[in-house]
């Protein structure tokens, strides 16, 4: 069994608590995921099901999309609604100073990752050194917000829920942007609710849910919720001949004309199936990651 699903994790599971559904499910040990989400987030989570998982950073590394509930008026020392939660008392911003918060949120910059995340520093693991009381100084790094607007605002008593659209590169903490616009604010922010709508090219509203799976799987019809891999991977094609796909798969190099260098493609054997990803160098494809391999009959 190979291939990707397009899970839609409910809030409250974690990532791993997917993948050990799909292990289940599936029988197979070899189970990954393409992007964490939070336990309080939902939305896309790619499962690489078998030898997908070997291209976990091709799937994992490309543009994602959310939909992010941003409380003003409050902080958290977890950026988001998992708390502790400390109103801070400060005077709201009006609806168009939100608005130019949210527009100011686009480019390319360096951003702080939350105290509680999964990020190394040193052999240190951020949140276990923060839930110890010995935060640790994760140092920042650099980010794209490619595009980000104003869905809704509502507003309560001392605090103001601004629901937007965000388009974002990989790495990006949506809870340190909630976090830091509303310091730029001035009145305090944090992530209130988190729900991706799209990541490796998968979309939710064609995500399966955890209780469909365990029904397909009951019905003997898992299959039909995985998704061939190779319409997944960004990368240009390249086609090999019975012979010469044989010899990629099992390490060589393999002439292909003159073609220009190309930093990765994915390649296919003659009856159209994906047989690996390599590099066009020098007028050669180079392999990088291989599948298993049959010649066909």
């Amino acid at each position: 069994m190979l291939g990707v699903v397009n899970l839609d994790k409910p809030v409250g599971p974690t990532s791993h608590d997917m993948v050990n559904l799909l292990r289940r499910l599936t029988g197979t040990r070899r189970i990954g995921h393409a992007g964490t989400l939070d336990p309080l987030a939902s939305g896309v989570l790619p499962i690489l099901v078998g030898a997908a998982t070997r291209f976990s950073e091709e799937l994992t590394g490309g543009r994602k999309r959310y939909q992010a509930l941003i409380r003003l008026g409050e902080r958290s020392a977890t950026d988001d609604a998992e708390g502790p939660i400390e109103p801070t008392g400060a005077p709201l911003p009006s609806d168009d100073a939100i608005a130019a918060a949210v527009a100011a949120l686009v480019g390319t910059f360096e951003q702080r990752p939350p105290a509680y995340s999964a990020r190394k520093h040193e052999g240190q693991t951020a949140y276990r050194s923060a839930r110890a009381g010995t935060p640790i100084d994760v140092p920042s790094r650099i980010v794209t917000v490619d595009s980000a607007d104003v869905l809704s605002v509502e507003r309560a008593t001392s605090t103001a829920d601004v629901r937007i659209d965000l388009r974002c590169g990989p790495g990006t903490y949506v809870r340190s942007i909630a976090r830091d616009m509303g310091d730029d604010l001035g009145c305090g922010g944090h992530l209130q609710a988190l729900r991706r709508t799209e990541a490796a090219g998968l979309l939710v509203d064609d995500g399966i849910g955890p209780n469909e799976l365990e029904r397909l799987a009951r019905e003997g019809r898992l299959a039909d919720a995985i998704l061939a891999v190779d319409r997944l991977l960004p990368l240009p094609s390249v086609a090999l001949s019975a012979d010469a796909a044989w010899r990629f798969v099992h390490g060589s190099a393999q002439p292909i004309g003159e073609t220009p260098d190309t930093a990765r493609v994915k390649v296919f054997d003659a009856a159209e199936r994906l047989i690996g990803v390599g590099s066009l160098v020098g007028g050669e494809l180079r392999p990088e990651k291989v599948l298993p391999f049959e010649p066909p009959q």
